[in-house]
């Protein structure tokens, strides 16, 4: 594929080329209903291109080797910015950058956002009651250091198109601040109170608090907590050394 062409819509750029049935499994997080089409995915009116190896040109050097994940709106998108979002979802669970515009973004790099619960229809503050505390505003709530925004959802996102058949006001609580962990917690938990589907800021839906961290992210976690138990472990052993023998009962 020409460079000119991969400039024509929002690209994922990856460091190592996906396996198709990764990224249509990544995709399916986006819209249920997304298909192979050849090499290349269909998702709603989008299509996400076939990976193609690209120069370090593309990322403006941030990686010497890449494989460009083109995304192309072939119809009307069913939310604002869908292809973006797709581009930007897919560099972020994929350990990517992604490009736009000519702009190069780490998907990584953005702390300000964070993941939302989208429900069927609006729910009373009495129902939220249990699981937020209301502010002043009427419309925020906050959860410890989370805050949650009550917001009317615009567009349909495809991730959510089971609650479509039942939806009388889609409705987004929109999660902020605290740690990504405890934002998906928290999302998780919402929206199996309220029955609705948890999905991150590009509306990808999340099944696990994790899924809110990016490959490199998780990556520390896991080293650090194996680092952590390494700890625990000789700490334990070394304490049992220091343990002085039982003295010899009197006869």
């Amino acid at each position: 594929m020409a460079k000119r062409r991969l400039r024509t819509g929002p690209t994922a750029a990856l460091p190592a080329k996906p396996d198709l049935d990764e990224l249509l499994r990544v995709v399916r997080l986006a819209d249920p209903a997304a298909r192979r089409d050849g090499d290349d995915i269909m998702a709603t009116d989008v299509r996400v291109c076939a990976p193609v190896e690209a120069e370090g040109e593309l990322t403006g050097g941030e990686l010497e080797k890449a494989w460009a994940v083109r995304v192309a709106a072939e119809g009307p998108l069913p939310l604002d910015f869908f292809d973006r979002f797709l581009a930007e979802g897919l560099a972020f669970r994929l350990g990517g950058l992604a490009v736009c515009r000519g702009e190069v973004s780490d998907p990584a790099d953005d702390e300000e956002s964070g993941p939302a619960v989208i429900l069927p229809v609006r729910p009373t503050p009495e129902e939220l009651a249990p699981l937020l505390e209301q502010e002043e505003e009427g419309i925020a709530f906050r959860a410890g250091d989370i805050r949650a925004v009550l917001v009317p959802q615009k567009g349909r996102p495809p991730a959510v198109q089971e609650l479509l058949p039942f939806a009388t006001e889609l409705t987004a609580i929109e999660l902020r601040g605290g740690e990504p962990v405890k934002l998906g917690a928290l999302a998780l938990e919402l929206s199996e109170a309220l029955n609705g589907i948890a999905v991150d800021r590009w509306r990808f839906r999340i099944d696990t608090a994790e899924d809110l961290l990016s490959p490199a992210s998780a990556e520390e976690a896991e080293e650090a907590e194996e680092s952590k138990g390494a700890e625990e472990s000789k700490g334990a052993e070394e304490a049992e050394e220091v343990v002085p023998p039982a003295e010899p009962a009197s006869e």
